[in-house]
């Protein structure tokens, strides 16, 4: 006999905003803010509500219990009103890095797609289309492993790293927070931003992504009119060209000729490459490696750029910040996939953050599962699983990531 596995999460949503929605903090000028809420039921989205206050809001998501809660990156004049009819002043800055846009090998093993037309299932990224009905309509399925989040918050340091050196934010102007999923979020409120429309936004997305990066406007040229010898950025230069240089250095330091011949190279220069790796290192403590080893010119090393680019770049959802009526989840609120929390941190706590741990809302309790499948996970120090087709006591909280995940039913 099992208990209906909707009813129960809300059970326990319903247990934590009752008990914990002290621990939900408005954000600035909330007066101007759009909420939207989904609703266990049907699954309907409640949005243009508006609160004058933290204790309302609280008090709101105490009487509705939502699966999910949002506000709006944008500030408006009559947030209550129809979008057209809002006033839009203005918007925060706002990154998300989902573990969705970041390929790993683990997805292949943990995410599984089922075709919406005819049910067939596959494992990984879904393909275009259903290879047997050949619709383009999947059911997915995600995991969040530690290996995907580990992904995610190495992109997240990227991003950070540039948002200070080369936007010259300061550290107390970035908050940083995990979504209590796949991911993580990066959000700036500083009034020098918020009048930027979607078009500036895209610049800024551009350069944090490295789209259309040309190595000749980063230092990448001959030595002078005529000269067959080439120039090129320093380790230690700032923007783009310290970043290519770095880029560069990492590849070279750690690619092996498979992996060079990927590039496009041609095998002659790739073990030009290998075979005077070292002194292609040591030369990065004078001018770099660029003019120094013959055969290897101007396209390969933009081919190499290109790889050492895409390395140093951040893989950030690119709609997300374009994007100035964002609706963003809600800190100290649950994610209806996990039912983990969306916590916030300081940027110099971003490698030490853990989300098994840090992001754990239910500390108390354990329940009885039904698992159908699953793989081993993590709550706090204790691993789980891997599961298939079996009875398991949990803590709620690993309980509540199964059941929520659609993976697994209350067992009485």
């Amino acid at each position: 006999m099992t208990v209906d596995r909707e009813s129960f999460i809300k059970s326990k949503f319903r247990e934590f905003y009752e008990s914990s929605s002290s621990m939900v903090e408005a954000p600035p000028s909330i007066e101007m803010r759009e909420f939207g809420f989904l609703l266990f039921k049907d699954r309907v989205m409640v949005r243009h509500k508006g609160f004058r206050d933290v204790e309302s809001l609280r008090s709101f998501l105490r009487q509705i219990v939502p699966l999910h809660a949002y506000y709006s990156a944008a500030y408006y004049a009559a947030p209550e009103e129809p979008m057209e009819r809002k006033g839009w002043v203005g918007a925060d800055l706002y990154f998300d890095i989902d573990a969705d846009h970041i390929p790993t090998p683990c997805q292949k093993v943990h995410d599984v797609w089922v075709c919406r037309g005819c049910g067939f299932k596959g494992r990984g990224t879904p393909p275009e289309r259903c290879p047997l009905c050949s619709q383009r309509r999947f059911e997915e399925k995600t995991w969040p492993c530690e290996v995907c989040l580990e992904a995610a918050k190495r992109e997240t340091m990227k991003l950070v790293d540039i948002l200070l050196k080369d936007f010259g934010f300061s550290q107390d102007e970035i908050k940083v927070s995990f979504s209590g999923h796949r991911g993580y979020h990066v959000h700036i409120e500083k009034d020098e931003i918020k009048d930027l429309d979607s078009a500036a936004r895209k610049e800024i997305v551009d350069y944090i992504t490295g789209t259309g990066l040309d190595a000749k406007f980063h230092g990448l040229e001959a030595a002078g009119e005529g000269s067959r010898v080439l120039v090129g950025p320093h380790l230690g230069d700032s923007g783009w060209r310290g970043r290519i240089a770095r880029g560069v250095y990492d590849l070279l330091l750690k690619a092996d000729g498979e992996h060079l011949e990927e590039l496009g190279l041609r095998r002659n220069v790739v073990k030009t490459i290998v075979e005077n790796r070292e002194v292609i290192i040591r030369s990065w403590e004078s001018g770099g490696p660029w003019g120094l080893i013959r055969g290897v010119g101007l396209e390969s090393w933009k081919a190499i750029i290109r790889k050492g680019v895409e390395a140093q770049a951040a893989k950030i959802d690119t709609v997300v910040t374009t994007d100035i009526h964002r609706l963003i989840r809600l800190e100290n609120t649950l994610h209806g996939k996990t039912g983990l929390l969306k916590v916030g941190f300081p940027t110099d706590k971003i490698e030490d953050f853990d989300p098994f741990k840090d992001a754990v809302a239910f500390k108390r309790g354990e329940v009885t599962v039904f698992i159908e499948e699953a793989p081993e996970f993590r709550i706090w120090e204790e691993t789980y699983g891997p599961f298939k087709g079996e009875k398991a006591e949990l803590p709620v909280a690993a309980a509540l990531l199964l059941l929520c995940k659609g993976m697994a039913e209350v067992a009485q």
